[in-house]
């Protein structure tokens, strides 16, 4: 589910265009050391910060629609800087709250909650695969850096929602926990997120640690690039992600850019 993600897709992701006053340079890659060793991004990214805004209109899927809940299993759970209450539910929004302080508010897209189980052993699996591949002693995305761009090669949103729910190893790697991403766009433009934002998922080797991934329905570049309700949609969540931590338009690249990021980074000799 990882194919190469040429760069018509991304030229018109990244047309999302600027952040009112941001910074369009993002974070100095040299903060990326700091980050592994403390694991702590917000220390070491900029001393101007202070709370993000809002975090975008999430729902909760209405009952009885969506994926069917996986019987013994716990979704994930947000932290309170990584939820907001709506009726009495609640749904994560927001992982660092790091932002540069120069960055203008960006108008959020509206997403729907539709969490995959990320319990207490998904998350002691996820620290430690980040303590084996980026020498971190925690499962949580910090103050992220990157946003990766993928397509699922996969027909909708439940094939994409039932490949990552189940916490198998992954048929590439081997390794525990399965993979996953933060998002999915899916062929309606209707963005649903997977995971809080606070929490790593696996979904790009090297920069699983710093990265937000973001999947799009489809099977190949041209399919989502003609979707025009989906690229809108991708536009919308790409830039409020940007400029909500202050991540440069650079930065966001495709899964086959990985290697060549500044913040690539792996512990493990053979990947």
């Amino acid at each position: 589910m990882r194919p190469p993600i040429p760069a018509a897709l991304l030229a018109a992701v990244v047309l999302c265009a600027g952040c009112g006053s941001a910074r369009m340079d993002g974070a100095d890659p040299s903060a990326a050391t700091a980050d592994r060793t403390a694991g702590s991004a917000v220390a070491a990214a900029s001393s101007a910060e202070h709370s993000a805004p809002n975090g975008p209109a999430v729902s909760a899927r209405p009952t009885g629609s969506g994926p069917a809940p996986i019987a013994g299993a716990t979704a994930a759970t947000a932290t309170p800087a990584e939820t907001a209450a709506s009726g009495g539910s609640v749904a994560p929004i927001a992982g660092s709250v790091a932002q540069h302080a120069n960055v203008a508010p960006v108008p959020a897209p509206h997403i729907v909650w539709d969490p995959i189980p990320f319990g207490a052993k998904r998350k002691r699996e996820m620290r430690e695969y980040a303590l084996r591949h980026y020498g971190l002693d925690t499962y949580r995305l910090i103050r992220p850096h990157v946003i990766v761009i993928h397509y699922t090669v996969t027909p909708d949103f439940r094939s994409t929602y039932d490949t990552f729910a189940p916490d198998n190893p992954d048929p590439e790697l081997h390794e525990l926990p399965n993979t996953c991403a933060h998002f999915v766009i899916d062929r309606a433009g209707i963005i649903h997120q997977l995971v809080p934002l606070g929490i790593m998922c696996r979904h790009t080797v090297g920069l699983n640690w710093t990265a937000i991934g973001i999947e799009h329905v489809g099977y190949s570049d041209r399919e989502v690039l003609d979707d025009s309700r989906q690229m809108r949609a991708s536009l919308r969540l790409v830039r409020w992600l940007r400029c909500r931590y202050g991540i440069a338009v650079r930065n966001v690249i495709g899964h086959n850019e990985s290697l060549s990021s500044p913040y690539h980074h792996e512990d493990v000799p053979a990947l």
